[in-house]
């Protein structure tokens, strides 16, 4: 299929083939027939991609802030291969569309292949022949509304929240400042609710279209006419409500808004302009500032959006979907009227065009549509299935390998190179990952899957994969694939690792394994089904270069050892996937396998009992103190830390036994103390944290048939140690990791 993309690092807008995406469950496919373009968000963030890397940067400050934090605990060379991946790949464009359902998945019953639904979402709504909506993101279109005019449900329901959010009431007089696309239908959404409207905006013909669709009066912002319209209305008290629905750096419409209100009155921005607000002006008349935040209720929130968790009408009477309801049933009913702002429709094949055309100001416009042709069908997709949660058990037994029932693996030939399959291809993947693979003697990187189709493309397009596709089968079933690597969401790790063994392939999952005992289990009921071991599970710290070289000169111990290891987590961003524990489970779980192996690793051996403790009031998500107990007397103590200071190092690491003591900070320094002393040098470039000599471990495993870098045993052990962290949070005692061998 085709969609809409452009480059942010070049600004090259492209239409490029891409998987058509699969249909998974909670949503449904959609197969365009109008998208519309958002002439005042998507125009800008067109002209943002064309900006230098200076100008990008002053355009946003919030992202440059990520960034220095980013060089303060990865170093500059991972920073920048990360926002350099970023910049250096394709962006989708679009966010409101009206198309047909072509399928319909598990979950959903309000809908059926071919009816005629709105949709919303900058992930879910794109510039694309075909998209994946789920259900709070699309709504029914009424009988008797075109298409084209239902295209217009996202922005109508921007429009609609910002009128919310100003609380009009009949014979209250508005100032609308911006007369684009959003200004044109907060003013008509106004008007149909008794509200006189005067309209501000410097370009004549979008005043006149303004005042034809219901404003009482329009004008340029230097006018007097726009003052003696508040003036005469109000009888000089000036407007109940200002919406700022401008865009651009200009104080100019803040400053207008103090000016025309009334004292006490309400100002909402809905666009994105300068907010320098006077203070005096806003002070001495006290003025309400508002935000209105995209299409309603339910924006931002995964579990909303994602999930399809719908908010309780009695407590929330307007989200996103009912806002988007709601404005395709006044569009319905005639009340708001859309067609006098479509300026221009465009084929789809057209696209690039047409943007360049809005962008060069060649076409001006207030609204323009994409029209799609039919297309051909499409494969079905194939959804991940997910697991129980764990229940909780004093003992954890840890599972048996057993391998194709006690028979002995079939040996393995070498090979002159390496086939690859990828399994998901986001931040991690691209920027710790993929780079150790591309342009590698003796690696063929052959096809790469990813739920958006986008996603496989900028992974083919800048890793050199052969093909790029959303269907797993193209992957899991294709024999000329020797090794798999699953880079995906947590919760889909366990299942399709379990897939990609039974289909004969050596497998490298990054962790965790497992989120609970039953995916556990099922891995190695895959692993005794098959006879296929092959399984590496990314935990790279054990792989580091500094590590090793510090382990070497620690020398190999006699008596018991003293293990610490701080990791300075760091708390996580709002709508981070990682607090969503009922789907991705806890974040320890998801990571804490990288630390409990490195421990392991130092001390030769797995752990056999775990307790672990919770900062109070945590509730799991704050502080954690863990303590492994192994065999012989060791002990291992990780402090798993969000309350500490982001200039603080994130790991820091002391192992004490026989009169030595290995310190590691943070992967730039490593010392052993004992008779003689060894430190590294400090290093000035990027933190090596193993990823390069783990990747190319697994390969030359792989290559040579021989045994994979971590034994399977060892891998069981320590997601079952990772696993046994949360049961004993549960329980407030030590859990024993009892052999099942």
């Amino acid at each position: 299929m085709k969609q809409v993309v452009q480059n942010y690092k070049s600004g090259e807008l492209a239409l490029l083939d891409v998987p058509v995406p699969r249909c998974k469950p909670g949503g449904v496919l959609v197969r365009s027939s109008y998208s519309l373009i958002s002439t005042g968000t998507e125009l800008m963030k067109v002209s943002e991609a064309g900006m230098s890397m200076l100008g990008k940067a002053r355009s946003r400050p919030d992202q440059v802030a990520k960034v220095v934090q980013s060089v303060a605990t990865n170093g500059v060379p991972a920073t920048y291969r990360k926002v350099m991946g970023k910049l250096d790949s394709y962006t989708p464009l679009g966010y409101s569309l009206c198309g047909v359902v072509e399928e319909v998945g598990p979950g959903i019953d309000d809908v059926k292949v071919g009816d005629l639904v709105a949709c919303a979402g900058n992930e879910h709504a794109l510039h694309a022949e075909l998209n994946w909506v789920p259900k709070n993101l699309y709504t029914p279109v009424p009988d008797g509304l075109s298409p084209r005019h239902a295209a217009f449900g996202t922005v109508g329901s921007i429009a609609l929240q910002g009128v919310r959010r100003g609380e009009s009431q009949l014979g209250d007089v508005a100032l609308v400042i911006g007369l684009g696309l959003i200004g044109q239908l907060v003013v008509q959404l106004l008007a149909a609710s008794g509200v006189r409207v005067v309209g501000v905006d410097p370009d004549p013909v979008r005043c006149e279209i303004a005042e034809r669709l219901g404003a009482v009066a329009c004008g340029d912002p230097a006018s007097a006419a726009v003052e003696s319209a508040v003036a005469e209305l109000t009888d000089g008290h000036g407007v109940d409500q200002v919406y700022l629905a401008a865009g651009g750096g200009s104080n100019q419409p803040v400053e207008l808004a103090a000016r025309l209100s009334r004292d006490r009155g309400r100002v909402i921005d809905i666009g994105k302009c300068r907010l320098d607000l006077p203070w005096n002006a806003y002070y001495m008349k006290e003025l309400d500032v508002r935000f209105s935040r995209s299409y309603g209720p339910g924006r931002y929130d995964p579990e909303y959006e994602l999930e399809g968790r719908d908010y309780p009408i009695g407590y929330v009477r307007w989200t996103e979907r009912r806002n988007l309801a709601c404005f395709l049933d006044l569009m319905a009913r005639g009340r708001i009227d859309v067609e006098p702002l479509v300026s221009h429709i465009a084929d789809f094949d057209d696209a690039v065009t047409t943007y360049q055309s809005l962008k060069d100001g060649d076409l001006k416009a207030v609204a323009v549509l994409f029209r799609y042709s039919e297309g051909s069908d499409h494969p079905a997709g194939h959804g991940v299935s997910e697991k129980a949660a764990e229940a909780v058990a004093p003992v954890i037994t840890v599972p048996a390998v057993r391998r194709g029932g006690g028979a002995s693996v079939p040996a393995r030939s070498a090979k002159a190179s390496v086939r690859v399959g990828f399994i998901g291809a986001g931040n991690y993947a691209t920027s710790m990952l993929l780079p150790h693979l591309a342009g590698r003697d003796g690696v063929e990187l052959s096809t790469v899957v990813t739920t958006t189709a986008l996603s496989a493309v900028n992974a083919k397009r800048k890793f050199g994969f052969d093909e790029a596709t959303t269907d797993l089968d193209a992957v899991l079933g294709d024999p000329s694939i020797d090794a798999v690597f699953v880079v995906t969401r947590h919760n889909s790790h366990a299942e399709l690792t379990r897939r990609a063994l039974l289909a004969g392939k050596a497998v490298f999952v990054e962790k965790p394994l497992a989120l609970d005992q039953d995916e556990l289990a099922g891995v190695l009921a895959a692993v005794e089904e098959s006879g296929n071991d092959r399984l590496q599970v990314g935990f790279n710290r054990r792989f580091a270069p500094l590590l090793q070289e510090a382990r070497k000169r620690f020398g190999t111990r006699t008596g018991p050892a003293s293990l610490r290891y701080l990791v300075n987590a760091g708390r996580l961003e709002q709508g981070s996937w990682y607090l969503r524990q009922d789907t991705e489970g806890s974040r320890f779980v998801g990571e804490g396998g990288h630390f409990i192996d490195t421990a392991s690793w130092l001390l030769a051996a797995d752990p056999v009992s775990v307790y672990a403790v919770a900062t109070s009031g945590s509730e799991g998500g704050g502080d954690l103190q863990i303590v492994l107990g192994y065999p012989g007397g060791s002990t291992a103590t990780i402090s798993y830390v969000t309350s500490g200071s982001p200039g603080f190092p994130k790991e820091t690491l002391d192992l004490i036994a026989d009169g030595k003591v290995l310190r590691l900070d943070d992967f730039v320094r490593a010392s052993v103390y004992g008779r003689k002393r060894w430190s590294s040098p400090r290093l000035a470039k990027a933190r090596d944290k193993g990823q390069r000599a783990e990747v190319g471990a697994f390969l030359e495993a792989v290559r040579t048939g021989g045994p994979m870098p971590m034994p399977l045993e060892s891998l069981v052990a320590t997601t079952a140690a990772t696993l046994a962290v949360q049961t004993s949070l549960a329980g407030g005692a030590p859990v024993t990791l009892a052999s099942g061998r």
